[in-house]
């Protein structure tokens, strides 16, 4: 029914969820979008019928036998599906008959809504985190130029004062001055080069592992859950480790800051993403990682803000942590996300993964 070579390429390298039923509603093809989109292989499922790809309702399965045999096409918005997994994910689809003898094979077009909300929130959130990065530079470009020339006056009074007891208020100066200049520096993020190579994420991920392992004290069961397919990409994995553990610390604290009755734990998992879009821009392969503990959760009121500099949820933070995670990824053109309920945080890291020549 499928032809193939360059047909199937061209469906291969759509976006949109391309499904091909036959007549008894059985899978005939799914493209790489359709797999991502259900969480299932086209090797798995081929020759499945359409119940077990996902479930809607009897009403729905009952349109689509009946397009089978009238060949009469349409389309279902705000459809809610319920995949293998479990997971329900929002859709709208499109379903056009193709003449297959006296009935009809059906093909299938999804769009799902999840997505494109995702889209929309993301190129606002990449606008609001530029805004706040050029915002940051020049507020950093303003308090610089006094500071060192407060700095510079402190340590000229230094040397003219007679009574070694006074200086002691000079160095206060200098050193508040130091501080301050290291606070700025540290709102700016990484100042140097990334020195981009190839990188294995499960090297970087094992490092973030073993430094929490050490630092938690046995404290936090951490648990790896690694899709080991994933390719080499162009990264500093300097940088990367730092971004990485910025997070994890963050879960660390979270679990260790108060009396829990159940055991704390912190995932570190690894998938590969096809065809997907970070912001406007379409990548043919994406590395998703994410680090989710099991504790109190973020207040949704924070949510939003949390990457931006000075904005912590600690007493003690300094709220530049995640800011200078968002600026490393966003150097390896990636994203990252945040989803929190009671009981469970996940940073979402989204890298796209560049051919390695």
């Amino acid at each position: 029914m499928l032809a193939s070579g360059f047909h199937k390429k061209l469906l291969d390298a759509l976006s949109s969820s391309v499904i091909l039923l036959n007549h008894k509603l059985q899978t005939i093809y799914l493209n790489p979008a359709a797999e991502m989109l259900l969480e299932l292989s086209e090797k798995r499922l081929k020759g499945a019928t359409i119940s077990e790809l996902f479930y809607e309702n009897d009403e729905a399965l009952a349109s689509l036998k009946q397009s089978t045999e009238t060949g009469h096409p349409f389309t279902k918005r705000e459809a809610e599906l319920i995949l293998y997994s479990g997971t329900k994910i929002r859709v709208d689809y499109t379903v056009s008959p193709i003449a297959d003898g006296k009935k009809h094979s059906l093909l299938l077009e999804l769009q799902p809504r999840d997505r494109l909300l995702r889209i929309t929130r993301e190129e606002d959130m990449m606008a609001q985190q530029e805004t706040s990065r050029v915002l940051v530079r020049g507020l950093a470009h303003e308090i610089k130029n006094p500071l060192g020339g407060i700095r510079g006056a402190a340590q000229l009074l230094d040397r003219e004062l007679p009574e070694a007891s006074l200086k002691e208020y000079t160095q206060i100066i200098i050193e508040e001055a130091d501080r301050l200049r290291n606070l700025v520096d540290r709102m700016l993020g990484p100042n140097k080069v990334s020195k981009m190579a190839p990188t294995n994420i499960h090297e970087v991920i094992e490092r973030v592992h073993n430094l929490i392992s050490v630092e938690s004290k046995g404290q936090i069961a951490l648990i790896r859950d690694y899709d080991v397919s994933i390719p080499e990409f162009l990264g500093d994995k300097e940088q990367l480790i730092q971004a990485f553990l910025n997070i994890a610390r963050n879960a660390m604290q979270a679990l260790t800051s108060m009396d829990r009755g159940v055991p704390s734990t912190i995932t570190f998992r690894t998938r590969a993403l096809r065809q997907f879009t970070l912001g406007h821009e379409r990548h043919r392969l994406v590395c998703r990682v994410d680090i989710i503990d099991n504790g109190p959760g973020i207040p949704e009121s924070m949510l939003q803000s949390i990457f931006y500099p000075m904005v912590s949820g600690r007493a003690d933070g300094t709220g530049l942590g995640l800011s200078i995670t968002q600026s490393i990824i966003g150097q390896h053109r990636g994203m990252v996300e945040c989803e929190s309920d009671a009981g469970q945080t996940d940073f979402i890291v989204y890298i796209p993964l560049e051919q390695i020549k």
